[in-house]
């Protein structure tokens, strides 16, 4: 299951990648907003409440750049957010870094890439190793 969220700036963006990951067979869990005015904060604390939680595995976060999104996210313990703008970036923050949700712009990723950014993001496995380390230690600087 993921959860899947947007304040007005990425309600659009959001509106395509629920269609592009229903039709893949996705289970998603819509936390809004239905294109109404929504503040970025409130829509990240109420998907990521669904990824710590346990409800969800992974999130995707949209407004209108990604940056205030994924920052509201970040202040969220157990929350690792990426704002990602290319597969690239996708493949490797879960790769490396085991983020647990994907954060993008509306108003800065156009629909297909958005689409390819998802698919790469919900399909690739953390490496753990060496990585497994480092995210432990990322996630100590939360109490910090």
């Amino acid at each position: 299951m993921i959860a899947i969220g947007s304040d007005h700036g990425g309600y659009a963006l959001k509106c395509e990648l629920v269609k592009h990951l229903t039709e893949q067979g996705v289970e998603l869990t819509d936390c809004g907003c239905n294109g109404e005015t929504a503040d970025y904060p409130d829509i990240a604390e109420r998907v990521c409440a669904k990824v710590t939680n346990g409800e969800c595995e992974k999130a995707i976060l949209i407004c209108g750049t990604g940056i205030g999104i994924s920052m509201s996210a970040n202040k969220i313990k157990g929350i690792r957010a990426a704002l990602c703008t290319d597969e690239y970036m996708a493949e490797f923050t879960r790769r490396h870094n085991d983020a647990n949700v994907l954060c993008m712009g509306g108003r800065v990723v156009g629909g297909g890439l958005a689409c390819g950014i998802a698919d790469v993001f919900l399909s690739t496995d953390f490496e753990g190793g060496r990585h497994a380390v480092r995210v432990e230690k990322m996630m100590k600087l939360e109490g910090k």
